[in-house]
Formats: C-alpha cells, structure tokens, sequence
C-alpha cells in the first residue's frame, strides 16, 4: 500500500479540501473486519519494507521535550508504605505514555526533519504530524519516503516549539490503554523469558535502535508503563540498558537486567518504589 503522505508538503501550501481528503494515510485503506484490526488502523496504518536506521537513537535529538504528566502523585507515607494520591489540580496531558513512546519510534523511523526550510503553519504542521503517526510502527520507511518536517532540526526542538499541535495530533490517552499487545501483561513471565528478552533488545538495539517495552508487574498495580530503549553497556553481572521515559524527558534513565536472577529492575523514581519489572516489547510483530 502506498503511503499518501510521502511527498513533502511545502510550508506555505494550504491544501484544497480535496487534497486534504487525499492526504489521509488511513481514508479508504482499512476494512475493519475485527476489532484488532481496527486497533491497527488507530495505531498506525501506513506501511513500508524493513529497512535498519542509518544513524542510532539520540536521546537529546530524538525525543519530546514535554512530559507525559501524572494524574498521581506517589509517595512513602509515615509508616514505609508507597502510596498513592489525586493531584490538586489534574494535569492537562496525562495517561499518553504509549502514545509518546510509539509516537517518538514513529518520527525516528519515518520523519526526517529539514532546518534550511521555513517552518510549516499550523494547519500544515498537524497534517504532516498526522502523516508521521500513521506510519506502521514496525517497519522502518526507506529514507526516501520519510516524511519532511520543516523547520526544526530535531524531534526535540520541534517539540518544544510545536507542542500543542503534537498533543493534540499524536493520540488519545485511550491508546494507551487499548494498545493491542496488553493481552500479553496478563500472563506469567518466566526468569527464562526475561533472559531471551535481554538477548533480544540486545539484537534489536544494533538492527532497528528504538524498540518500546511495556513494563509491568501483573497482577499487581505498581507499574503499566512504556518507555523506548536505545543503548545498552554489558558487564558480567548485568546489562545496562538506557532508556527514553515519557514521565521524565530531561534525561536518559537506567533500567538493569541482573544476569543471576534474570530480571530487569527500574530504580525508584517519581511513580515507581524501585524494583523488578517484568519487560515485553510492543509495536514490533503483528501480534503486539
């Protein structure tokens, strides 16, 4: 399937209504025969061959500068125990850290950002952020059918100048919580799972370079998040992996796989007491 949205959009254009209908990646292209499907046309329709990235994931180039906000804050009470409150006031951009995490994969592997042009208008800009959220999460687009984001040099900086068209074009908070492969959380994770895990982000991490993980701790509440990974350091006893977390833009954060005890722990941070996550890679085979 061709994606409508390859060719580059100057920033001066202001599109007929016609052409606007035209430009949809996803109008006329999906017959929503099952509900997984229909997950799949929200989550991204567009496609393209497999292709490795020619450069790594840069954490101070390729990620949003704002954060996903948190409807709760998380504390140790009196007592030692990590507990939960409703914030003051309810943060205007909050439950989108998949929407994040898949949306920052997608400008990595399908947008490429030209400087030397002017930036687009507004109207312009949400169509091109349109284009690039619709590109399939799981498959590189070859670099000559990315799509321009003129302007900017970066995700970063173009996130800082254009955040109220991204939040408001990326993603609803409902895909975070309807992100086809959830049905995975619910079952056991083996050590032995965890070890072939570890192994594969290493593999994915020198072929594609920005995998997301879904972390959880099924059946317990203290952590459903997602974040991308994109550089790891190994030593004998573990394996360092640096992520990039909706939650906390300003810097990388470490996640650590133990090698004896086969798991992955997340340090305490602002929503999380510190300790073992279970990890499983989404928007990467058809199935997640």
């Amino acid at each position: 399937m061709k994606h409508c949205c390859y060719r580059s959009i100057p920033a001066t254009e202001s599109p007929h209504p016609r052409t606007q209908r035209a430009a949809n990646p996803c109008a006329g292209r999906i017959q929503a025969f099952a509900m997984v499907l229909l997950v799949v046309l929200l989550s991204g329709c567009a496609t393209g061959q497999p292709e490795g990235n020619a450069r790594r994931f840069d954490f101070q180039h390729d990620t949003f500068a704002f954060p996903n906000n948190l409807v709760w804050e998380y504390q140790y009470d009196a007592q030692g125990k990590w507990t939960t409150h409703a914030r003051e006031t309810r943060p205007d951009y909050s439950n989108h850290c998949f929407v994040m995490a898949r949306s920052a994969r997608q400008f990595f592997i399908g947008a490429r950002f030209d400087p030397s042009r002017p930036p687009a208008d507004e109207r312009v800009c949400r169509q091109l952020i349109r284009c690039v959220v619709s590109v399939n999460p799981r498959h590189h687009l070859p670099q000559a059918k990315k799509i321009v984001i003129p302007g900017y040099t970066d995700l970063r900086s173009f996130s800082q100048a254009r955040e109220k068209e991204l939040k408001a074009e990326c993603g609803g908070a409902w895909q975070s919580y309807f992100q086809r492969g959830h049905w995975r959380s619910v079952f056991p994770f083996s050590r032995a799972n965890q070890q072939r895990m570890a192994q594969q982000l290493l593999r994915r991490l020198k072929t594609d370079g920005a995998p997301v993980l879904h972390l959880v701790r099924f059946p317990e509440l203290t952590i459903n998040h997602a974040v991308v990974f994109f550089d790891a350091k190994e030593t004998e006893k573990e394996i360092q992996f640096l992520v990039y977390d909706p939650n906390l833009p300003a810097e990388p954060r470490l996640i650590t796989y133990q090698r004896a005890s086969k798991t992955f722990i997340l340090p305490a941070n602002d929503y999380f007491p510190g300790g073992r996550v279970d990890v499983y890679e989404v928007y990467h085979r058809w199935e997640y």
